[in-house]
C-alpha cells in the first residue's frame, strides 16, 4: 500500500488501486495509456517505480531516411545513372522510411497508426503500442528533393539532422553503390601506369593516381595532401595522361600556382610527359589561342584572378590548384574567381591541408567537390567549433567519415611510404626572374660584354669573374647587387617567393631545413626576411667563433630553430645536422661536389628520414645553362667542374655571350 500510494502520487490514474478489495489491476483510457508511454512513465521512474510493458507487445516507432534514385535503379546502375556531382543539375528524392520493432511500415500502415488516433492499435496480427503524436509528426514528414552531393554527404556520415533531430540514413540505387565503392578505394581495378609517362611510378604513387583516376571518373573532385617530397606533381601528370585516354575525360589541364612553381611544373611536364603540349599563361603576351585537347596550360593565381573570365569560358578537362592553401580564405578575391572555372574534374594538391583550423579543410574541400561540407556558417556550428572545442566528440568520427575518401593523405613517415622513398632526392626547382631583376640582369650582360670585348688577358679574365658574380648576385635579390643598406625585401626575387613557399609547407610538417648560401651577404637579407616574417632562424659563417657554432649546431639538433641559415664555404664540412630533412641551396655552386657536400650535413649517418634536396635556379639565366651543362654535357661541364669559374674566363666572346645571354624565363 505504501508503494501504492506513493506510485498514485506520482500518477493519478492509479488512484483506484487504493480502494479496490485486491489492487491487481486497473483500466486505462486511451489517452492514459498514451500518457504513461512518455510523462507518465517519467513521473514514476522518479518515484521508484518501474512500468513494463508486455514483451510482445511492439512500442518504439523508428524512422530513417531514405535517399537515392527509384527503388528498382539498382546499385549496378552507377556507371550510367550517376550524375556529375560538380553541378546540381539532378535531384535526389529524399524519403522517409517508419518501422515498428524490426517491422518496416507501409506508407498505408503508417497512416492507419496515425488516424487510429490511439496508442495501442492492431497491426500484422500483434498489438502495437506508440505514441499518436508520434505517428501524427511520422505522417506529416513531407518527402522532398536534395541535390546529390547533399545525398552523397548524408550517406557517407550515415546520418541527417532534421529539425534539430538525428535519423539514420540509407541510400539505394547508384548512390549505395557509389558509398560501397568509396568505402573501398582497394576494391577498383586498377588503371596503371599510363603508357605516355616517362617515368616509373613508385607503389604509393601508382595508388594515388588509381585513386584520383577513380574520384575524377566519377565526377568527384579529390584532394591529394601528400607531404612535400612524394611526388604529387609527377602523380598529377600521369592522371593527365590517362584521362587523355578516355573520350569523354580528355581535354585541356589547367594547372593554377604560385609563380615561383610554374618553372618547376613545365619542367616536369616536359620531363615526364615528353611529346605533351604545354604553355605558361602569364605575363603580358599570354594568349590560349589554338589550345589543345591534350595540353597543360600553367598559370599563376594572380593572373587567375585578373583572367578568370576568359579561363572561365573554356572547357577544361581538368583544373588543378597547386598549393591549395592559397585559397583557403574562401571570401578571398582569388578563391571566389577559381570558383567561376568550371571543369570536367577538379584537383587540388598541397601538403597542408590544415594550417590554422578546420574552416581552411572546408575552402578546400568546397571547391573540388562544392557543397560537400555544406555551407560555411553550417560547417563551422556542425563540425569546426564542435571538434576544435571539444563539445561533440561524435562529430569529429562523422566529418572523417565525410571527408576520408575526398583527401589522400600521406606522410613520408606513415608505413609502406618511406622504404618507397630513395634515402636521397633532388630536385632542381627553376623560377622567374621578377621585372627588377630582368632589367638589372639585360643591363649588366650588355655593358659588361661590351667592355670584355675591348679588354684582353688579366683584364679580361677580371671582368668575366665579375660579370658571372654579377649576375649570380642579381639572381638571388637585387638588393644584393645593389648592396643597398636597408632594403625593401619583400616581393623583388623570384627565388625569395619560392623560398617562402617551401618554407611554408617545410614547418608545416614539423621538418627543419638548411638554407644554404655562397654569399654571407645574401643570408643576412634572409635572415632579416624571415624575422620579419617571424620564422625563427640562425646564420652560421665563417665569423662565427667555434664555440657559438657548436651551440648553433646543438640548438638546430635539439629542435629549438627550424631554419638553419649556412655559408657555403664555412659550414660545408664537418657538421652533423641530421635533425634536417630538407636542404635547399639558394644559389648554385660551379662544382657540384661542394654542394653534395654541404648536402651531406643532413644526409649522413645518423640520418633516419629521407632527405629532400631542393636546388634554386633563376630560369633563362646563367644558372639555368650551368644546371643544364651538369645535367646533360658531361664533357663541357667537367672542364667547367675541373676548375670552377676560371674556366669559363676561356672562352671565347661569342660563347660568352651565349652563355650569359637572358632567354624567356622572366615575368
Amino acid at each position: 500500500l505504501l508503494a501504492l500510494r506513493r506510485a498514485a502520487r506520482a500518477w493519478t490514474p492509479l488512484t483506484p488501486l487504493l480502494s479496490a478489495t485486491v489492487p491487481d489491476a486497473v483500466e486505462l483510457a486511451d489517452d492514459e495509456v498514451a500518457d504513461l508511454l512518455g510523462q507518465g512513465a517519467r513521473a514514476l521512474s522518479a518515484a521508484g517505480v518501474e512500468v513494463h510493458w508486455p514483451r510482445e507487445m511492439a512500442r518504439k516507432l523508428t524512422a530513417r531516411a531514405v535517399i537515392g534514385p527509384p527503388e528498382g535503379d539498382g546499385p549496378d546502375a552507377l556507371a550510367s545513372g550517376a550524375p556529375s556531382f560538380l553541378s546540381a543539375d539532378a535531384l535526389l528524392a529524399f524519403d522517409w522510411s517508419f518501422a515498428v520493432g524490426d517491422q518496416e511500415l507501409s506508407r498505408q500502415e503508417l497512416d492507419r497508426l496515425a488516424e487510429a488516433n490511439r496508442p495501442v492499435v492492431r497491426l500484422r496480427d500483434q498489438w502495437v503500442l506508440v505514441d499518436p503524436e508520434q505517428a501524427r509528426r511520422a505522417r506529416a514528414r513531407q518527402d522532398r528533393k536534395v541535390t546529390p552531393v547533399d545525398a552523397l554527404s548524408a550517406v557517407l556520415t550515415g546520418s541527417t539532422e532534421v529539425d534539430g533531430r538525428r535519423f539514420e540514413v540509407r541510400p539505394t540505387g547508384w548512390l549505395e553503390g557509389l558509398r560501397d565503392r568509396l568505402a573501398d578505394p582497394e576494391g577498383m581495378e586498377p588503371v596503371g601506369q599510363p603508357a605516355a609517362l616517362a617515368a616509373e611510378l613508385r607503389d604509393y604513387q601508382l595508388r594515388g593516381l588509381n585513386w584520383l583516376a577513380r574520384m575524377t571518373s566519377l565526377g568527384l573532385g579529390a584532394c591529394l595532401a601528400d607531404d612535400m617530397g612524394l611526388g604529387k606533381t609527377i602523380t598529377l601528370i600521369a592522371l593527365h595522361l590517362h584521362r587523355q585516354t578516355d573520350q569523354e575525360a580528355a581535354g585541356p589541364t589547367l594547372v593554377v600556382c604560385p609563380t615561383s612553381l610554374m618553372g618547376n611544373w613545365q619542367r616536369e611536364i616536359e620531363r615526364f610527359a615528353p611529346g605533351t603540349p604545354v604553355r605558361r599563361f602569364h605575363g603580358g603576351r599570354r594568349s590560349l589561342d589554338d589550345l589543345a585537347d591534350g595540353e597543360f596550360v600553367l598559370t599563376t593565381y594572380g593572373t587567375m584572378r585578373l583572367d578568370a573570365a576568359q579561363l572561365a569560358s573554356l572547357n577544361w578537362g581538368m583544373v588543378v590548384a597547386d598549393e591549395a592553401q592559397h585559397v583557403k580564405n574562401p571570401h578571398s578575391a582569388t578563391a571566389k574567381e577559381l570558383r567561376t572555372i568550371g571543369a570536367r574534374a577538379r584537383v587540388a594538391l598541397t601538403g597542408t591541408p590544415v594550417e590554422n583550423n578546420l574552416s581552411e579543410l572546408w575552402a578546400i574541400l568546397d571547391w573540388t567537390t562544392p557543397g560537400l561540407l555544406g555551407r560555411l556558417g553550417t560547417f563551422r556550428t556542425r563540425y569546426a567549433q564542435a571538434i576544435e572545442e571539444g563539445k561533440d566528440p561524435a562529430a569529429a568520427e562523422r566529418l572523417s567519415k565525410l571527408v576520408r575518401p575526398f583527401l589522400l593523405r600521406r606522410r613520408k613517415s606513415d608505413p609502406g611510404i618511406a622504404p618507397e622513398l630513395p634515402p636521397k632526392t633532388e630536385t632542381d626547382r627553376a623560377v622567374s626572374l621578377t621585372k627588377e631583376q630582368t632589367g638589372l640582369y639585360e643591363a649588366v650582360v650588355r655593358e659588361t660584354l661590351a667592355e670584355i670585348s675591348g679588354a684582353d688577358g688579366f683584364e679580361r679574365r677580371g671582368l668575366i669573374v665579375k660579370l658571372l658574380t654579377a649576375l649570380k648576385q642579381i639572381c638571388n635579390h637585387p638588393a644584393q647587387y645593389l648592396k643597398e643598406g636597408k632594403p625593401r625585401i619583400a616581393d623583388r626575387s623570384g627565388k625569395l617567393e619560392l623560398l617562402d613557399e617551401l618554407l611554408d609547407t617545410i614547418l608545416a610538417e614539423g621538418a627543419s631545413v638548411l638554407v644554404f648560401t655562397q654569399y654571407v651577404q645574401m643570408a643576412r637579407l634572409l635572415e632579416r626576411h624571415l624575422a620579419s616574417r617571424g620564422v625563427a632562424s640562425q646564420f652560421l659563417h665563417g665569423g662565427t667563433p667555434v664555440a657559438q657554432r657548436e651551440a648553433m649546431v646543438q640548438r638546430f639538433q635539439d629542435g629549438e630553430v627550424p631554419v638553419f641559415l649556412l655559408s657555403l664555404k664555412a659550414a660545408g664540412t664537418g657538421l652533423n645536422l641530421t635533425r634536417a630533412e630538407h636542404v635547399v641551396h639558394y644559389d648554385r655552386w660551379w662544382n657540384p661536389a661542394v654542394e653534395a657536400q654541404a648536402t651531406d650535413r643532413a644526409y649522413r649517418i645518423g640520418q633516419t628520414r629521407p632527405v629532400q634536396v631542393h636546388r634554386l635556379i633563376a630560369e633563362g639565366t646563367i644558372e639555368d645553362r650551368i644546371a643544364d651543362m651538369l645535367g646533360r654535357k658531361r664533357e663541357l661541364a667537367d672542364a667547367v667542374l675541373g676548375a670552377g669559374e676560371s674556366a669559363l674566363t676561356e672562352l671565347s666572346d661569342a660563347d660568352l655571350a651565349d652563355l650569359v645571354e637572358l632567354r624567356g624565363g622572366a615575368r
